[in-house]
């Protein structure tokens, strides 16, 4: 090639984007175009003599040897995928095509930037798997632990905390995995969760890392802060950058609606299952537990009962005080019953003043008539609300297992027609249903 048209041949490949480069057989950089200075942040001339390997991610330098020894072999590489590290401590991702020059003895390769596009691809790939998350965790401590693993996968962890609260005086931390778990690092990692939510000017992050290497960003969502995500990054060079830093800010922008959601739903389901009021169980939560105690009752050789409860003449305290003052006035029942009967033992609303009561794991039927006399006269003393004292008093219906009932729905009703009946002879009373 005569020498004007290798000049001209230069000065082209220097125009390209992508950096041209040449290494002899032991990776010591011989010849970089311009564009190198664009993807490595060095100049050229400060990466000529050089070893590649001096500037490859810690994490892909063995790869990158075992590439390289196959293009000295002859092999032809194509689409090679590895990161280098700026020199402003940025990891950049390049797609490499290179192979081997016999007659200079070099390795000849062309170096693409694809930093965008493996970013790009993590954001999605992130966005997918907190979304997931948010719908198959079983609560929000399952969720934080799936976080966890998701943001394991795109970053290197040293520790993560999950602060909740919109401003430090209520700061509290419901997830914390420190890399030394003791009270130094537990107050250092608060402290800079209450930096991050103290900064007054936008957007509101520490997406610099500290000297610690934690990285911080608000949770938002809906316009409201929910609280902090902070995690420990490795403090060496090539650790985390620009482009992983922009992830984060990404990442903790999809956790904060993946929490919103899990607390909606835990939110929505919990009104499903429990009574707004009394925060008691509600009809269906209570058929199912009294299902799994039938079922369980031939392996345990135990006893079952259920009662059904209903309040004597509530309506005239609705009608007479008010609303609020019916509603206080079954808090207190549903309070009443809960200390009457015990841990095993089920309390269900199943609206207005009705109450339904599942006793099982029972070694004897004795206890049933003795919970339910010292229910009714728990009942029967006055309950004050806003300085009156309203006297209640409730009719029980006690139904058997099997006697009453072979299955949930033959022990409700039957529990039920006996409730009825001790209300028909003046209330204030239980009756155990009778055989047919």
């Amino acid at each position: 090639m005569t020498s004007p048209l290798y000049t001209a041949l230069s000065h082209y490949i220097d125009l390209l984007l992508d950096a041209v480069c040449a290494v002899d057989q032991h990776g010591c950089f011989e010849f970089l175009s311009q564009g190198a200075e664009r993807i490595f942040g060095y100049k050229p001339e400060e990466m000529l003599g050089k070893s590649m390997f001096n500037f490859i991610h810690p994490d892909d330098r063995q790869k990158t040897l075992d590439a390289a020894q196959a293009i000295n072999q002859g092999q032809v590489v194509i689409d090679f995928e590895n990161r280098y590290i700026r020199k402003d401590g940025q990891v950049v991702y390049l797609l490499w095509s290179a192979r081997w020059s016999g007659e200079k003895q070099q390795r000849v390769a062309v170096a693409r930037d694809i930093t965008q596009l493996k970013q790009t691809e993590a954001r999605q790939a992130a966005m997918y798997a907190i979304s997931e998350a948010a719908f198959t965790a079983d609560d929000l401590l399952a969720l934080y632990q799936q976080l966890q693993h998701i943001i394991a996968s795109l970053m290197p962890l040293r520790s993560i905390v999950i602060a909740r609260g919109a401003n430090a005086a209520e700061l509290y931390l419901p997830y914390i995995n420190l890399e030394q778990n003791n009270a130094a690092q537990h107050a250092g990692a608060e402290q800079f969760c209450c930096g991050v939510l103290q900064q007054s000017t936008a957007p509101h992050q520490q997406l610099v890392p500290d000297q610690q290497g934690w990285l911080g960003v608000r949770l938002k969502a809906s316009a409201k802060t929910l609280g902090v995500l902070a995690v420990q990054l490795p403090t060496e060079p090539g650790a985390t950058g620009f482009a992983d830093s922009e992830l984060f800010d990404f990442i903790g922008q999809h956790i904060a609606i993946a929490i919103e959601r899990k607390e909606l739903l835990s939110r929505l389901h919990y009104s499903a299952l429990y009574d707004e009021l009394t925060q008691l169980p509600k009809r269906e939560l209570f058929k199912d537990r009294c299902q799994q105690a039938l079922a369980a009752l031939p392996r345990h050789n135990g006893c079952l009962a259920l009662f059904y409860l209903d309040l004597d003449n509530f309506k005239p305290i609705n009608d007479q005080l008010g609303h609020a003052a019916g509603d206080s006035v079954l808090q207190e029942v549903a309070k009443r019953i809960q200390r009457c009967i015990r841990h095993s033992d089920t309390v269900a609303r199943f609206g207005g003043d009705e109450f339904v009561i599942l006793l099982s794991k029972l070694d004897e039927y004795n206890v049933v008539f003795a919970i339910a006399e010292q229910i009714r006269l728990a009942l029967a003393k006055p309950i004050l609300v806003e300085q009156h004292a309203i006297h209640v008093t409730t009719s029980i219906g006690v139904a058997l297992y099997p006697s009453g009932g072979a299955n949930t729905e033959q022990l409700m009703a039957t529990a039920d027609q006996a409730m009825y009946q001790a209300k028909r002879q003046g209330g204030n009373r239980w009756l155990e249903a009778k055989p047919n």
